[in-house]
């Protein structure tokens, strides 16, 4: 819902006219497209996959797209503020929507790139005589398995952690320098931006990479298995809660974005008005006469 939001003031209100609203608008895209197969996977999660194999790979594929390109567009909006505060001179070439457009293409294009080998990999497969739709590496291809999970590892927490930290920090020193009323308010949303951003996404990559670890033998332990299995299902559906999280975090943090959503309100509560008072108008003739046709005399 807030996601959708999110589109719908950026293309009917606020317009999207400079490298931070290019961002928001693909962000928000993005956390749509990562929560698209979770009707798949609850009906999955309760029963068997019943949807077929081109499904299952469709449904991989979208939700790699949506996870690599949010955390992409996560780490480029850091980037986008580290220059703007930074190296505001500079800025005022590269902020632009034409700049934001040709990078988001870029970073949707990795995006996929980065989602490949997951949807080669995925398919349906029947195990123990019920259909699962899971990465399925032959004899081989173990290599493959190793470069799918350190894949998510890398470019989903280290490379963006680092580089939030990295712009964040400089930021930071950046607003100790200047007096400024907004300072407190700033330097706690960037706190409150990479703290949100480690708490969601950290645990899932540390199972996924203990994960790892038991796929190379160094974990050999069943009783460790299944509680690897169990709490990196745990981990990944608290890792979805983040897609909502980041409108109110980048779009309704905004005063402007606050005004323009305050404006779609206000516009849809006059046009219910209107139609209200329309319809009450039809009504009149009848409640002033005082009659139903029931009472009339024929």
């Amino acid at each position: 819902m807030g996601n959708a939001l999110v589109i719908c003031v950026l293309l009917t209100r606020k317009k999207v006219t400079t490298m931070t609203d290019v961002c928001l608008l693909n962000l928000a895209i993005s956390d749509l497209l990562f929560v698209v197969p979770l009707p798949f996977q609850a009906h999955y999660a309760s029963e068997e996959w019943i949807f077929g194999n081109a499904v299952c790979k469709i449904m991989a594929g979208i939700y790699y797209i949506g996870f690599y390109s949010s955390i992409f567009f996560i780490t480029l909006m850091s980037i986008d503020r580290y220059i703007a505060i930074v190296h505001a001179v500079y800025a005022m070439r590269v902020r632009t929507a034409t700049c934001g457009i040709i990078i988001s293409l870029l970073l949707w294009m990795t995006a996929g790139l980065a989602a490949i080998p997951n949807m080669a990999f995925t398919q349906e497969v029947e195990i123990e005589q019920s259909l699962k739709c899971v990465p399925k590496y032959l004899p081989g291809q173990e290599t493959w398995r190793f470069f799918t999970q350190f894949e998510v590892n890398i470019l989903g927490l280290l490379i963006p952690l680092s580089i939030l930290i990295y712009c964040y920090s400089h930021i930071l020193k950046n607003l100790q320098s200047c007096k400024n009323r907004n300072k407190i308010k700033a330097i706690k949303l960037i706190f409150i931006i990479v703290v949100i951003f480690f708490l969601f996404w950290a645990p899932f990559n540390i199972v996924l990479f203990l994960d790892s670890l038991q796929n190379l033998h160094i974990i050999n332990n069943c009783e460790t298995s299944q509680r690897l299995a169990l709490a990196l299902q745990l981990t990944e559906s608290i890792s979805f809660i983040h897609c909502c999280l980041n409108p109110v975090i980048y779009a309704f943090a905004g005063e402007m974005f606050k005004a323009h959503l305050k404006k779609i309100f206000q516009t849809c509560i006059r046009r219910i008005s209107s139609s209200n008072s329309a319809n009450h108008s039809h009504s009149l003739p009848t409640q002033v006469l005082g009659y139903s046709d029931s009472d009339r005399v024929l």
